[in-house]
Parts: structure tokens; C-alpha cells; sequence
């Protein structure tokens, strides 16, 4: 046994199909090797306990973390006695486990957001209804729910009479109201306590939850119990934190929303209730390894909420390998199984110089003697540092060569992942004439676009249309094939006037943009319908709710907008529009889960694109545990089959591909093969082309729950970051006394992986049959 409790049949196949020999934390665990693989075993565990506790309680999650474990309950119940089915039942230990009838089972709400009207298709209320209440077959009548609308307020009032700005101010809990407006809030805020009160109760009437399922935030929280909530805390109406309003800024249509949205949350105490409960937290990526790490290997603690779990026999982790990455036992795992490897030698002595806080140089022999990982280097002796840094140098020395005679072609699931991830490297690349650079974006991007900015973008629209200041309407081609000409002239009018400081006439630029972007997709042919569709365009979008899903229409023009951004960035650089592709894969849709990458919709453009562009090195991001954003690993099984069915009709050996990372995930230096120094000018240029193009996303409606700010900042933490580690490694003055200038100017570093054809293959190919068979 490995872990203080037994662990359920699915579970130890799940274990012993990790190879995993030895579990540490205070809490167990169980690794897998993916994204789609964890949905599986959360489901084999779901399916086991159901098929015991019929009637049981269950309480599960919403978002887009459980994709996979909702897909695949639903293929093992369709699937249960045919042979696919079978066959997983017979791997994971569920072969003799009879299939489990879900209709008695007994829902529990686990949070929502308040307040917020059920019938939005952003409220966790419909999520649950339609994916649990009808996608699981369970009986609504016995759903313990939590409807905004149901709960009962001062005077029967509704929300949107009480807080009819979306706003509940908690201080009326403590402080005398100083209005009647306030005496009515006051009242309905005790009247929402005591209704959570007796949410609670019924609960506990129940006998508590028998299987909770559970996310974990960036901050550790569990259902909404952010960082610091009370251990024993109960169903109630609460604040949130910076990290989780930025996450929840996509379910409700920005930060701006989101920041000021309370929510109804069970408490910590009400997931360990019953002692006997199964409580699974499920992680992925390794954007979640610290928090993994502090969750799973400290002491109960408030500071990390899911520390609660302790107290069940039955609590778990569900982690893929990222999420699992910086526990003590993983570590101990990368270091002591398996041969040993130039890259572990490597990320042993650069994390014991951040261990000793000493350069490498003035790391001695007993310094790695003494660490229990360097010792294990082989051969150990006084060279072992100079080997490293020998190694980390040569990286910088590839990251420093000359590229000529290339055909580029940059490609990024969203618009600015490029830029945000390499644009230092492709600023070099495109200071040599005799490289030919190719631009792709390969997703429309328009869930980006908050409804207020294009709002905006239309009302001046109009005001420079009514001012005769959009000129081309005038010409008697433009709305049959005139709008489709001079994009350039566009990008280039924009820029001059970035340059110029003209803040007004660069407003002009986009809605130059805008306006052919609205005849194309609308196919207006006149300036009277072009008014008409504006207006109706503007109503539609004041009607919505924030975070509703846009019309068709309105997607394409929002994502139009944002590859008119995408072309101003590169257009720095003097390249042209027709070097800029927009591919809108078909899979993005902006639902809530978005569907697989087909091999006709989706594989084909990219495929047709290599044939056309020809490109002699592809970069692209690079995720193959498929943990992030979706639409970053759905990008990266399609773009694959491209590749790999281009490889069958073109010889590729030299073909070479760049694997970049940038604000969601990192390399280390160690797992990196290319180093490329970045400099002051370096991020300013990166900074400013951020600021001065990315106009939807100036204000960080979406920001990352890292910082709250622009992403171009959050990049230029990045690359600063990984200079001070590596810098720790080869010493400050291998910097500044470099001889080549492009190091001495260096104050933040780029890491990437350039691979070959096959070695991509291999890492894409294990994303693709974690899914196989099921989709």
C-alpha cells in the first residue's frame, strides 16, 4: 500500500498504470500522463462509486475542467458492454462492476455566482442543468440547486429591484443603513444567509455529500473558498480574490464584471461533512504545480484550503504529470528512475545554485556531494558545473546564429501568442532580407473581444462616418468589391499615426477596418444600410448579458478586429497583409467545450497553407499534455496532422520545428535547447506593439490570475525571470563582459525547443490517443 488509506480498485489500476511506487503527501494522489486521460480516471471513479451508493450525493464541477471526465462517463455508460467500453472497464479494475444507473443519484450545487439569472447559459445553474441534470440522466426533483432568482429578498423583491447594479455591498452585514435603499439590501442579505443556512441543513439532512469533485484555483481554492477561508466554514455569500475574478472574468465577460460579482459557495466544512465521502480535486497543467505542491505537502492550513481533505480517508488528487511536477516525489521520481540524462544533470546544478543562492562558479565539489540530487550525477568531479554551464552556453550560441534563406512561418492558437512568445527571435530573423517570415493565426480569437469595446469601436464608427471622415464609402465600387482593397493602406494609416501621436486618426485606422470588416460579413451595399447594420449591431450587444454567447456574425467581426490587431504588430516589421493568415479553425466556437479538431475542417487549412508557404521552420506553442487553454492543445493535434500528412507528400528531413511557450506555460533552461537573449529594446518594442495594437486588450478584461495587467507585461516578467536563473548559473559577468553585444545587452532571456518532424510527431501523437476511441 502506498498511501496511509486503501485506494479503490480503479485507483490502484490507474496507479499501477502510472508506475508510480512511492506517494509522500499528507493527501494521495494519482498521476496521469494528460489532460483527456485524467477525465477518464475521474470517470472510472465516478462510475465505481455510483454503482455502490445509488442514491448517493454527489456534488461535481463546472468549467471547462471537467470536459473530460463529463465526455467520457457519458462514452463508458453508452459504451458499457460493447468492446471499447469493455475494454477500458477490464484495464481499469471495473470489468466485474455492475453498470451504475444515475437517475436516483442526488445533485448538490457546489457554488454560483450572485447574482446572476439562471437562465444565462454563463450561470453554473444552467452548466448544471444541462450537463448533469440532463447530460447525466439525474431526477431534478431531487437536485439540491442554487437559483439566484428562487432566493427569497426583502419585500419579494427580485435582485434586480434590490441590487439593480449587480452590486452587494457585505458592510450592510455590520453598519447601520443609511438609506431605505440600504434597509432593503440589509434585509435581503440576511434574507440570502438564512436561505444558505438552510441550504446547508439539507445538505447535512442528506448525510453531507458522498462524492465531491473539484478544481483547484490558482490561489488552492475549492469550490469558492478562496486563500484564507475558515476550515470549517458552511454554505454562504461571499467575496472572491484578484485570482479567482480572473478566472471567472471569462464565464461573466471580463474582469470588470467578474471583480464586482459575489458569489454562494459551500464551504470547506460541508465537503468533509460525512467522513466517508470519496473528495477528488482534479489539476492540470503545470501552471498548477505550486499550488498542487503547497496543497498536497503542507499541514491543514487556511492559507490552502484544500488542505481539508486530510480529514477523509477518502481524499485525493487527480493530477496529470504537470500538475504534479514540483511534489517532492515527482523530483525524486525525474532524478532516480530511469538513465540518467544530460537534462537532468542540468536542472540539478541550476536549481542548487537557487538552492545555495551562489553563481555556478563558486559552486564546489562539496556543495555537490552534499545535495541529494547532484550527488547523483555520474562522474561527479570538479568539471560537473563547467559541463553545465558549457551546455546552457552552446544554448545561447544557437539562440545568437545567424538564419538565412529561410521561409518562416509562425503560427499561434490565438493573436498575440507569437508575439507574447518569441518576437524577439522573429525580430532578428526579419532584419535579414533573405528570409521570407509568414504570419498565421490560426483561431478567430473573438471571445477576447469584450461587447463594451466593440460598443465603442461602432459608435465612433459613426461619428466619423457622419463627420464624411470614412471617405472610401463615397467610391462607386467599394461596396461591391472596393472594401476589399488596400488593407494595407489601412495597417499603414494606423501606424503613421502611432508614430505621430495622433490618438484620433489612429482611432480612424480600426474603424476603417471596422467598416469594411461589417460589408463583408453583412454584405451591406449601401452607406444608409452600413449606418443601419451598425445600429442593429450595437442593439444586439446592448441586450446581451455579459459573458453571453455572441451571434455568429457578431463572432466573425469581433475576431476580425482581432487580426486587424494581429497585422498592425507585424506590420513593424515591414510585413504585409497577405503575409498575415487568418485560418478561423472550425472547432472554435466559443462554447463552453469546444469540439475536437476534425481532419477535414481543421486539418486541411493548415495543410494547405505548408503546401502553399512552403516553409523550411514552423513554430508553434507547444502543450502536448493538453492542460491550458483548449484551444492551445486542439491547435497542436491539428496542426500535427498537417504536418504529418504534408510529410507524406514532401521529403522533410530538414524540416525543423520551433516549440515556443509563453505566459500559460514555461520551459526551464534545461529542458529548452535554444536560449535567445532579449534586450531593453528588445521588450520595449514587444511592450509598445502590445499597447499600441492589441487594442481590445489594453484594458485586461482577461487577464491572467498572475497579474493584473496586460499579458505584455506578464511576458517581459517571464523573460527577466528566466535571465536571473540562468544568470545565477553562468555568473553576471558572463553577461556583461561577453563579446558579443547581442549578450552584453541581454536583461531577459527566451527559451525554446527546436525539434524535427519526428520528434514532434512523438509528443503530439500522445495527446491524440489519449482521446482516441471516444470522440
Amino acid at each position: 500500500m502506498l498511501t496511509n488509506y486503501p485506494l479503490s480498485p480503479a485507483e490502484e489500476a490507474f496507479l499501477r498504470d502510472s508506475g508510480i511506487t512511492k506517494i509522500t503527501s499528507k493527501i494521495p494522489y494519482l498521476i496521469v500522463d494528460n489532460f483527456p486521460k485524467l477525465g477518464l480516471m475521474t470517470a472510472c471513479r465516478f462510475l465505481e462509486w455510483a454503482a455502490d451508493n445509488p442514491n448517493g450525493v454527489i456534488s461535481l464541477p463546472t468549467g471547462k475542467t471537467p470536459e473530460y471526465f463529463i465526455k467520457w462517463t457519458q462514452f463508458l455508460l453508452e459504451n458499457w458492454e460493447k468492446k471499447k467500453g469493455m475494454e477500458i472497464r477490464e484495464k481499469y479494475n471495473l470489468s466485474q462492476v455492475k453498470k451504475p444507473v444515475l437517475k436516483d443519484l442526488q445533485f448538490v450545487q457546489i457554488d454560483e455566482f450572485y447574482p446572476i439569472s439562471s437562465s444565462q447559459k454563463n450561470s453554473f445553474y444552467h452548466y448544471v442543468n444541462k450537463f448533469y441534470i440532463e447530460g447525466f440522466g439525474l431526477d431534478p426533483k431531487k437536485a439540491l440547486l442554487i437559483n439566484s432568482d428562487g432566493i427569497p429578498l426583502a419585500q419579494g423583491k427580485s435582485y434586480r429591484e434590490i441590487f439593480p447594479d449587480f452590486k452587494v455591498d457585505l458592510s450592510l452585514r455590520f453598519r447601520e443603513a443609511q438609506s431605505e435603499a440600504e434597509k432593503l439590501k440589509q434585509e435581503s442579505i440576511y434574507l440570502i444567509d438564512k436561505w444558505c443556512a438552510e441550504y446547508e441543513a439539507k445538505i447535512r439532512e442528506k448525510g453531507g455529500i458522498g462524492f465531491f469533485l473539484g478544481g483547484i484555483g490558482p490561489d488552492g481554492h475549492i469550490a469558492f473558498n478562496t486563500r484564507g477561508s475558515d476550515l470549517f466554514s458552511t454554505t454562504r455569500l461571499t467575496e472572491t480574490n484578484f485570482e479567482t475574478q480572473a478566472v471567472a472574468a471569462g464565464d461573466l465577460g471580463g474582469i470588470e464584471i467578474s471583480a464586482n460579482r459575489l458569489v454562494i459557495t459551500i464551504g470547506l466544512e460541508t465537503i468533509v461533512h460525512n467522513p466517508d465521502a470519496v473528495a477528488i480535486i482534479i489539476a492540470a497543467g503545470e501552471a498548477k504545480a505550486p499550488i498542487v505542491k503547497a496543497s498536497l505537502e503542507s499541514e491543514m492550513t487556511n492559507l490552502y484550503p484544500a488542505t481539508v481533505l486530510q480529514k477523509l480517508k477518502a481524499g485525493r488528487f487527480y493530477l496529470t504529470k504537470g500538475a504534479g511536477v514540483k511534489l517532492e516525489d515527482s523530483v525524486e521520481r525525474f532524478y532516480t528512475e530511469g538513465e540518467w540524462t544530460e537534462l537532468k544533470s542540468e536542472r540539478a546544478v541550476l536549481d542548487l545554485c537557487k538552492k545555495l543562492k551562489k553563481y555556478g562558479h563558486r559552486v564546489t565539489l562539496e556543495d555537490l556531494k552534499n545535495d541529494r540530487y547532484t550527488a547523483l550525477i555520474p562522474n561527479l568531479n570538479e568539471k560537473t558545473v563547467n559541463d553545465v554551464i558549457k551546455s546552457i552556453s552552446e544554448k545561447i550560441e544557437r539562440g545568437l546564429a545567424e538564419e538565412k534563406n529561410e521561409v518562416l512561418l509562425h503560427t499561434g492558437p490565438h493573436h498575440d501568442d507569437i508575439s507574447l512568445g518569441i518576437l524577439p527571435h522573429i525580430t532578428k530573423q526579419l532584419h535579414e532580407n533573405s528570409n521570407t517570415a509568414h504570419f498565421a493565426v490560426l483561431t478567430s480569437g473573438f471571445t477576447a473581444v469584450t461587447n463594451t469595446f466593440v460598443i465603442d469601436t461602432l459608435k465612433n464608427t459613426k461619428r466619423f462616418l457622419d463627420e464624411g471622415r470614412i471617405q472610401m464609402v463615397r467610391y462607386d465600387d467599394f461596396f461591391d468589391t472596393g472594401y476589399k482593397l488596400k488593407m494595407d493602406k489601412d495597417v499603414y494609416h494606423y501606424l503613421t499615426n502611432v508614430a505621430s501621436g495622433n490618438a484620433e486618426e489612429r482611432l480612424r485606422g480600426l474603424c476603417h477596418r471596422v467598416v469594411r470588416a461589417v460589408v463583408f460579413i453583412y454584405g451591406v451595399k449601401s452607406t444608409m444600410e452600413l449606418r443601419d447594420q451598425i445600429n442593429e449591431i450595437i442593439t444586439v450587444l446592448k441586450n446581451s448579458y455579459d459573458g453571453e454567447k455572441n451571434p455568429k456574425n457578431i463572432q466573425t467581426l469581433k475576431g476580425m478586429i482581432r487580426e486587424f490587431e494581429e497585422e498592425l504588430v507585424w506590420a513593424h516589421f515591414g510585413v504585409q497583409v497577405k503575409n498575415v493568415h487568418h485560418l478561423r479553425l472550425g472547432f472554435y466556437t466559443g462554447d463552453i467545450f469546444t469540439e475536437q479538431p476534425d481532419k477535414k475542417r481543421d486539418v486541411e487549412p493548415i495543410l494547405n497553407m505548408l503546401r502553399d508557404i512552403r516553409p523550411t521552420k514552423l513554430s508553434l506553442t507547444l502543450d502536448p499534455e493538453g492542460s491550458g487553454p483548449d484551444t492551445h492543445y486542439k491547435v497542436l493535434q491539428a496542426t500535427a496532422e498537417a504536418v504529418r500528412q504534408w510529410g507524406e507528400e514532401e521529403d522533410l528531413s530538414n524540416f525543423k520545428i520551433i516549440g515556443y511557450r509563453n505566459v500559460w506555460f514555461k520551459f526551464d533552461a534545461a529542458e529548452a535547447n535554444v536560449i535567445v537573449p532579449v534586450s531593453l529594446g528588445d521588450i520595449s518594442v514587444m511592450e509598445d506593439s502590445f499597447t499600441n495594437c492589441y487594442l481590445s486588450q489594453v484594458n485586461a478584461s482577461f487577464p491572467s490570475y498572475a497579474h493584473n495587467g496586460k499579458f505584455s507585461t506578464l511576458a517581459k516578467n517571464t523573460w527577466v525571470n528566466q535571465l536571473s536563473d540562468v544568470q545565477l548559473l553562468l555568473g553576471k559577468n558572463y553577461f556583461y563582459q561577453h563579446e558579443t553585444a547581442k549578450v552584453r545587452s541581454s536583461h531577459g532571456l527566451i527559451f525554446f525547443r527546436e525539434m524535427d518532424v519526428e520528434e514532434f510527431l512523438r509528443e503530439a501523437r500522445e495527446l491524440e490517443k489519449s482521446t482516441e476511441g471516444m470522440l
